[in-house]
């Protein structure tokens, strides 16, 4: 059943959605119960300094799949999704939902599946058309859209779109993905399975979560671990206001719905171990973006703000990976990394580093999962972009960039972890500014398609229609500010 030999490990790739690296017990929160995340970090390694390519879904979707930055796979936003309505009705498709945004690209999917992997995706896919197998898939079980109702989840089958209802949105993905593997019980090939949780991405009312979780975490928690409702928004942004009770109704379903899907990371743990799987499974958790949930008085991502925001709560995600007996157990790591790290780190990991791509901007950390340095890389930053919004951090500075004319922020974050003095215009500053804005310019110049690139493209944070490349595939709608 499955790999058992060292060479060629089983993957098991767990994507939450808008799950910020501040929110797991073993990242020091108190409050959010995740006994199978802290599991795996006990077991394997934290990394803590692990960024999104973008803080939006779907291009952060897109770069850990192909390891291009949005500016070279073309996903610059969140793809505009088909919205439903009724019991299983659906109504107003849009362009993006007949797209194959990542046609032509090389995934980890498919360099896996051609190296004999059997692969599976099971939850939320938000690229574009998901009606067919993309990405070397071969199992195909996405749910297509941005978002669901927790307890009417539209899935794919054979196919065709089915909306389940009663079941939660977690337990079904792992459902799926259970009977995925439960199928391989005759075969000796490996597997790559990816359960794509929504969890915790909205909405977070009552009737969308397990009504004992979000009646505890709304009744019996003090939300101490997050800022609280006085915290105060940083100038020069435009966002939302939220009141303290639709505060404490949002984080008890943030809340509820991590619990409800790291109770899914346990079955999937049991279900490796059951069958003396799990030291010949390489165990990864990742987020697709980070989240501000009070913090800096804002409920949201990048695009929580106008202008779009680069804050490290919107651009930072948890990251594990665990493997016993062949990941070191129990390290913390804080190199800074990012999702476009990924696919040359897993292929180099199979065995197959020599189908990594060229042109690719990031770099393989496979050696710290044998507990071996990394060594020298080229650069001792890491970079981010949401359209015409960028930024270049390392561990001491960040610096966002927004062309062509600004505001631009400088931070000290080092000393100022929690971004809240802007350096830019302050003395003194002048050379380590020009310093980092020809780093980043450097940076972006060697990888970017010039026919995709974010920084001449008039991307809101509002959403995307269609290809970069149509007429008019961004949306410009603002609704806070109309």
């Amino acid at each position: 059943m499955a790999s058992r030999d060292p060479e060629r490990p089983n993957v098991l790739l767990v994507l939450t959605d808008d799950q910020g690296a501040w929110a797991m017990g073993c990242a020091g929160n108190a409050e959010i119960r995740s006994p199978n995340l802290d599991r795996l970090a006990r077991e394997g390694i934290r990394f803590d300094s692990f960024f999104c390519t973008s803080p939006v879904c779907s291009p952060a979707r897109a770069s850990l799949l192909t390891g291009r930055i949005p500016s070279q796979h073309g996903v610059h936003d969140f793809l505009h999704w088909q919205s439903r309505t009724g019991s299983g009705g659906l109504d107003r498709p849009v362009p993006a939902d007949g797209v194959h945004f990542l046609a032509g690209m090389t995934t980890y999917a498919e360099v896996l599946s051609d190296s004999g992997y059997d692969t599976c995706l099971s939850g939320k896919w938000h690229l574009g058309d998901g009606l067919t197998p993309r990405c070397g898939f071969r199992t195909w079980n996405p749910m297509p859209y941005g978002a669901t109702n927790y307890y009417q989840v539209p899935v794919v089958e054979d196919g065709r779109l089915a909306v389940h209802e009663g079941t939660h949105a977690s337990d079904l993905f792992t459902d799926n993905a259970l009977a995925f593997l439960d199928a391989q019980a005759d075969a000796d090939r490996p597997f790559c399975v990816d359960v794509h949780y929504t969890a915790p991405h909205a909405p977070w009312g009552r009737e969308h979560h397990p009504a004992e979780l979000w009646d505890d975490y709304h009744g019996n928690c003090p939300l101490e671990s997050v800022p609280g409702p006085d915290e105060p928004r940083p100038l020069g942004y435009q966002a939302p206001r939220v009141d303290a009770e639709r505060r404490r109704e949002n984080l008890a379903g943030y809340f509820a719905a991590i619990e409800g899907m790291d109770r899914n990371v346990g079955r999937l743990l049991d279900w490796l171990e059951a069958r003396d799987l799990r030291s010949n499974t390489l165990v990864v958790f990742v987020s697709d973006n980070g989240m501000n949930m009070g913090h800096h008085g804002l409920y949201g991502k990048g695009n929580a703000t106008w202008p779009q925001n680069m804050f490290d709560t919107s651009v930072k995600v948890p990251c594990l990976v665990s493997r016993p007996g062949h990941v070191p157990a129990g390290r913390v790591h804080g190199e800074l990394l990012s999702q476009y790290d990924w696919l040359p780190t897993l292929l180099d990991y199979a065995g197959a580093a020599d189908r990594v791509p060229p042109g690719l901007p990031g770099r393989s950390f496979a050696p710290l999962l044998h507990d071996r340095s990394i060594g020298a890389r080229e650069s001792v930053y890491v970079f981010d972009e949401y359209g015409p919004v960028r930024m270049i951090r390392s561990r001491e500075w960040k610096l966002v960039w927004r062309y062509p004319g600004g505001p631009h922020e400088l931070y000290h974050v080092a000393e100022d972890p929690e971004e809240r003095r802007n350096l830019f215009s302050r003395r003194g500053h002048r050379d380590r500014i020009r310093t980092l804005r020809r780093e980043l310019d450097d940076w972006y110049s060697s990888y970017v398609d010039p026919d995709l690139d974010g920084a001449r493209l008039p991307v809101t944070g509002r959403g995307q229609r269609d290809l970069a490349t149509a007429d008019d595939p961004f949306a410009y709608r603002l609704p806070w500010l109309e």
